[in-house]
């Protein structure tokens, strides 16, 4: 069973937030350092133990052999083993194109060696869209800027640019209060860190990455906020109500019902719906909140988010028809909002071409 098969009552996920696949091939040990970064782990697994041992590794067990020719749940030993025998190019393309997802949104800005959007598209027979990450944009400007005025100078220059093809932009930011810094704040953050950066050094000066934030909220663009928890950039989003760009927030567990909150308190802001959207479909209304598998490395990882995802939802939907609190026929429609409803709608997508 494929994923159009999977998603045969439901339009094509669109998938808000990745990163795109890995080329060539992986090892075992390669393939497991993949799954072990998904749970949030470092280092080897204990002894006698596999990250497979997971509930990522039993989802990847059930949905990806099939998709591959093997049965549903076969060792790990004999899912790698052919996906090796098939080769990595033509497995990354099975999968991706059994995932469901129509449309990816995958963040780009840093040299990397993950497939680019349009490198994905094709694999998947799918569309994909640029999302700019704002720090990273920042820091190749800095690679080749020699003064203050020329940084600044052309990191607009580069933000503008961006913004004639990008989908979105993103951004890291942990904190960003109601008001963006001043120019001579601005000079002297952009001052200390170029004084003391080597090249390829991470921007970690907040004042330029609020101010980076302001400015792609001027271009009206949406902005992916990727914060661990989004309560300190609440009076940013105070701020910003009216001026014409959206935010969608990203935060880490356990943040999703806080941001689904955050969500439903204000007009442009939205969230991603989280690993379990059980606990954020109360918490906003459900043209708030959109899906993405946030897969990076592995196309595994976006089988596993698109099926976990449905999955989830079929069972809240269906808990909540059994209830008598929604019709048989509002489930689909909630599902499919979620799933790709909003996400075409505030990153502007053509539904004809998303």
């Amino acid at each position: 069973m494929d994923g159009r098969t999977f998603l045969a009552d439901q339009p094509p996920l669109i998938d808000q937030h990745s990163h795109g696949t890995l080329h060539g091939e992986l090892g075992l040990g390669s393939f497991e350092t993949h799954l072990a970064v998904v749970a949030g782990a470092h280092g080897p697994a204990p002894a006698g133990t596999s990250y497979f041992d997971s509930w990522t590794g039993l989802a990847l067990r059930r949905w990806c052999p099939p998709l591959l020719g093997l049965e549903p749940h076969c060792p790990p030993a004999r899912y790698l083993a052919r996906r090796r025998e098939i080769g990595a190019f033509r497995a990354g393309r099975l999968l991706l194109r059994g995932a469901g997802i129509g449309t990816f949104l995958l963040e780009a800005g840093a040299p990397s060696e993950l497939t680019s959007a349009a490198e994905l598209a094709a694999a998947a027979e799918a569309r994909a869209h640029e999302v700019v990450r704002l720090e990273s944009l920042a820091e190749q400007v800095a690679d080749t800027s020699g003064s203050v005025d020329s940084f600044i100078g052309y990191t607009a220059e580069a933000l503008y640019a961006a913004a004639q093809h990008a989908t979105a932009f993103a951004s890291g930011a942990t904190y960003c209060d109601g008001h963006a810094p001043q120019a001579g704040e601005v000079r002297r953050a952009a001052d200390r860190w170029l004084r003391g950066r080597r090249p390829g050094e991470r921007l970690g000066e907040p004042a330029l990455i609020r101010h980076l934030l302001w400015s792609a909220m001027a271009t009206g663009l949406p902005v992916q906020l990727h914060c661990p928890d989004p309560r300190p950039l609440a009076g940013f989003m105070r701020a910003t109500t009216g001026i014409g760009a959206d935010i969608v927030l990203l935060p880490g567990a356990p943040y999703h019902r806080r941001a689904a909150q955050l969500a439903a308190v204000h007009a442009h802001v939205y969230a991603d719906a989280g690993p379990s959207p059980e606990e954020t479909l109360g918490q906003a209304p459900f043209g708030k909140l959109l899906f993405s598998s946030g897969a990076r490395g592995l196309p595994e990882l976006y089988v596993t988010g698109a099926r976990l995802f449905v999955r989830a939802m079929e069972r809240v939907v269906r808990e909540w028809t059994d209830e008598g609190m929604c019709g048989p026929e509002d489930g689909p429609g909630i599902t499919e909002m979620v799933g790709s409803g909003t996400a075409r709608r505030i990153y502007r997508l053509d539904a004809a071409a998303t």
